[in-house]
């Protein structure tokens, strides 16, 4: 320190040399080697640089006291923690759609044990489908977000692709199906063309069609699955079976609960009454009329009273719920507005739908009485 204030010294002597005796600035205080006054400079000079040298020591020296530092800003959460915030997701995607969000959900579906059984996660698989759809040109950076999923998972992700209509479909599945060794017989009946498409699903399969059907409707507001749902009710005076009685209950149920809160769909039911056969054309009128003075119960008790007048006399065909996939279904919306109603647990602005250990209670509720 003493040897770069020396320095420092002499070089500004150097550079600056005083000026010749008798100048007028030769004593002014402040001149670099004028007397006293310079003298006085230089001092306050080095002191002021000894200070400098001496706080940048401080700050360097590993013994001075660390600076807080800042946390960095943490992301902003996009998880879905419960099988509630997803239904609420789904319900109001086409107000406010974040396609972006899809590979959180999906990975959330997994987590919270709701892709396990595919004959119960229809809802999941239509609405996938349909986001995809939608979304073509991100469709191959959303599939690939969805991953890893078990093998009994990727099931969602092989039929969403068939379901979602789009041009290269079967060119996407064939991308990501090294991905799902496990499932390669299923990929290749899809893209062989052995399995059919969403609109090609028989309805008097089970509750997994009706589920899947809405599922898209929810995602994108198209109106050929809800078309689709509105030929089941032509089963509505079915006497020989039950099983397509109760599918057309559940097709007419559904329709009434989700018109009763979807103004497009309500149109839309007034509108194919008017294009359908007569059969179809009635059952469609009293879910408009359901739905407009929210009477969607009276709907179940009518169902309710077919089925058992329907076992009573013994039809033709035998009747199994568990042939439907009632008691497995995890998720069932018809089955589950049922359920919500009964117990008045429906929620405004969520779907229709119910996950979990309720459905063989759902069952109980639908299923008559022996």
């Amino acid at each position: 320190m003493r040897a770069f204030l020396e320095s420092f010294r002499q070089s500004r002597n150097q550079r600056r040399p005083a000026p010749p005796p008798g100048h007028p600035r030769h004593h002014a205080v402040g001149w670099p080697g004028g007397g006293a006054g310079g003298s006085t400079s230089i001092v306050k000079t080095l002191f002021a640089v000894a200070f400098c040298v001496a706080l940048l020591a401080g700050v360097s020296s590993p013994d001075a006291a660390p600076r807080p530092r800042k946390a960095p800003p943490q992301p902003q959460l996009q998880d879905f923690a419960s099988a509630e915030d997803i239904l609420r997701w789904i319900n109001g995607y086409r107000d406010e759609p974040q396609p972006a969000r899809l590979p959180v959900a999906v990975q959330a579906m997994s987590r919270l044990g709701l892709l396990r059984d595919m004959d119960g996660a229809g809802v999941y698989v239509g609405f996938t489908a349909g986001v995809l759809g939608d979304n073509q040109l991100d469709a191959e950076r959303l599939v690939a977000g969805m991953f890893p999923l078990a093998p009994e998972e990727q099931g969602l992700v092989i039929k969403s692709i068939i379901y979602s209509g789009l041009p290269g479909r079967l060119e996407l599945l064939q991308s990501v199906a090294e991905r799902m060794p496990a499932r390669r017989k299923l990929v290749d009946a899809y893209l062989g063309g052995k399995e059919p498409g969403l609109m090609q699903l028989p309805l008097d399969s089970g509750p997994a069609a009706i589920d899947t059907l809405w599922g898209f409707y929810f995602a994108t507001g198209a109106y050929q699955p809800v078309q689709r749902l509105v030929q089941a009710l032509a089963w509505s005076a079915d006497k020989k079976d039950v099983n397509r009685l109760t599918i057309a209950s559940m097709a007419k149920w559904t329709l009434a609960q989700n018109a009763s809160r979807d103004k497009a769909l309500l149109e839309l039911c007034r509108v194919e009454a008017a294009h359908q056969p007569k059969e179809v054309a009635e059952q469609l009128k009293q879910v408009v009329s359901a739905a407009e003075n929210y009477e969607t119960a009276k709907i179940r008790k009518e169902a309710l009273a077919a089925i058992e007048e329907l076992k009573r006399k013994g039809p033709e065909k035998d009747f199994s719920w568990t042939a439907l996939g009632v008691q497995a279904a995890p998720t069932v919306v018809a089955l589950g507005c049922v359920a919500a109603s009964v117990t008045g647990n429906v929620e405004i602005g969520v779907p229709c739908i119910l996950t979990g250990a309720l459905s063989s209670a759902v069952a109980k509720i639908w299923s008559p009485s022996p």
